[in-house]
């Protein structure tokens, strides 16, 4: 495989298996750090929509201009981003509220209720499934941003990094009340940040034999879409039930004003 293919599909490998890093915590750190938390989930959602309208939608812009003209290649654009809006969406709504991967979870739960809880082992189940499903889109739009930008790929990697921790909580929250046993739950939350290398190897697959400047401006525009959406229906609500408002804002800034001087630093 050649380099410039290994660096995203390692670099999106790297995105998915954060999970594992919120499995351990939730199992061997004795308090939820909420405003690291908080300022964290905030700074992966800054620099998530600063990437996203600035970099990806504006070259998804050039590109489908360039071809079909700027009035055509801008709605194709527009189309394209509130797409990816849509397809996450859907998504989202596979899962059921009351089972919803992205709820905040402490450590300090995994001693207040007793383990062996039969009847979360369901939930734990669908929670892990769901993770993998809204990971799958999240794995493509890394590698793809990765295999034309290594910045931007770094960048979405961490950030994606970033948000996977506290759903490798999630995971690992609820099996270990159903079966008692933490190897099982921190493999399940492992597994299911795995999916995020699938959908690399399936972006690889489809999108590699058409790659051209229009088919990047499609995929641009379409992650953008899935960014933006996850940034302000998963990030920042998550970063505000940890209970630090505004230091979740600060955050967000914060990880706005670092991708501005990475992308100006290493353009």
């Amino acid at each position: 495989m050649k380099t410039d293919i290994l660096i995203p599909f390692i670099l999106t490998l790297f995105a998915g298996l954060a999970t594992g890093v919120g499995s351990a915590i939730a199992f061997f750190a004795h308090r939820t750090n909420k405003r690291f938390l908080s300022f964290s989930l905030g700074l992966s959602a800054g620099v998530m929509i600063y990437v996203s309208f600035v970099e990806l939608f504006n070259q998804a812009q050039i590109s489908l201009s360039a071809h079909f003209g700027l009035k055509a290649g801008m709605s194709i654009t527009v189309l394209c981003f509130f797409a990816g809006m849509l397809l996450i969406g859907i998504i989202d709504r596979i899962v059921p509220s009351v089972e919803n991967p992205h709820e905040a979870r402490s450590v300090e739960s995994m001693n207040i209720l007793p383990p062996k809880n039969a009847k979360l082992m369901r939930m734990g189940l669908i929670t892990a499934l769901a993770i993998g499903i809204h990971n799958f889109p999240e794995g493509v739009a890394t590698f793809v941003a990765a295999l034309e930008n290594s910045t931007l790929g770094i960048a979405i990697a961490v950030a994606i990094a970033i948000h996977n921790i506290p759903e490798g909580i999630a995971v690992s929250v609820p099996i270990y009340y159903a079966t008692g046993d933490r190897k099982k739950a921190f493999f399940l939350s492992f597994l299911s940040g795995l999916a995020e290398p699938v959908g690399a190897l399936l972006a690889y697959l489809v999108l590699m034999p058409f790659v051209s400047p229009v088919v990047m401006g499609y995929v641009f525009a379409f992650v953008a879409g899935i960014m933006v959406f996850i940034s302000f229906d998963e990030l920042l609500p998550a970063a505000r039930e940890y209970g630090e408002h505004h230091i979740s804002i600060l955050g967000l800034v914060s990880g706005m004003a670092v991708m501005a001087v990475s992308l100006i630093l290493l353009s």
